[in-house]
């Protein structure tokens, strides 16, 4: 199983929201903060020109500098006052979760403002021996472990005058052997489901909670959990889980 933290956005207009309540924002520092958190992006990310590196190098310190205080700031205050936590955004994306792991994340689906597509067991064929990491070492599907047996599969029977056909999982009406609405009803649960979601940092704090390794999820689906946290602590440690658990939502 792989967990992508693809991006992280909203960050400028979090650091704004600070300075509004009380007045003391300007366009002009709104425009600094921009330019800081877009130095910090671009600059980090390039090669230094040959005949610039010094210049550059400062203009990226300063710049991230600049953004540590306000984020030092920021953090005092946000997890209290959540709304400005809604302005960041995580963009996932997860590989090979067994399915029942997706549903269970799928139940926070309203936390991720119903931002969230996964694979579909409708549009597209499971093997009979796929199964996320989880299961690999754990279950033995009955068809692998006859095989394994050298017992042999019929490759149809009969049901009250009916014609099933063998496929992945058990048998299908042979009418029905290629719509899927069928096949997808012998799918078992570990079979592997990627997807892709959404969330700001305040709702994230409520899903790491109930999610985590302190938790009662199943194993993959915490592991899902702290993937993420530890992606987001890498890029911006001042979201820390010492952090988060003060978020209350």
């Amino acid at each position: 199983m792989n967990v992508y933290l693809n991006e992280i956005t909203g960050l400028a207009d979090a650091l704004t929201s600070m300075y509004l309540s009380k007045r003391t924002w300007t366009r002009e520092l709104e425009e600094k903060i921009r330019h800081d958190c877009k130095v910090i992006d671009i600059l980090s990310k390039c090669p230094y020109s040959s005949c610039e590196p010094f210049a550059l190098l400062s203009e990226l310190q300063s710049a991230q500098d600049r953004t540590e205080k306000r984020l030092e700031s920021f953090c005092k205050f946000a997890w209290k006052h959540i709304t400005m936590l809604d302005f960041i955004t995580l963009s996932v994306t997860v590989e090979g979760l067994h399915r029942a792991g997706q549903d269970d994340w799928d139940a926070h689906a309203y936390r991720f403002n119903n931002r969230i597509i996964r694979s579909s067991t409708r549009l597209a064929d499971f093997g009979e021996d796929e199964m996320s990491d989880f299961y690999k070492d754990k279950i033995i599907p009955t068809e692998i472990a006859l095989e394994m047996l050298g017992i042999e599969t019929p490759q149809t029977i009969e049901k009250d005058g009916q014609t099933f056909v063998l496929a992945q999982g058990g048998y299908v009406r042979e009418d029905l052997q290629n719509n899927r609405d069928a096949k997808r009803g012998l799918y078992r649960m570990c079979i592997p489901s990627n997807f892709i979601f959404k969330i700001n940092l305040a709702q994230w704090a409520h899903v790491y909670k109930m999610r985590n390794k302190n938790g009662t999820a199943n194993p993959e689906v915490k592991e899902v959990a702290e993937r993420i946290q530890d992606a987001v602590e890498e890029i911006l440690p001042w979201f820390d889980r010492t952090f988060i658990d003060k978020i209350s939502i």
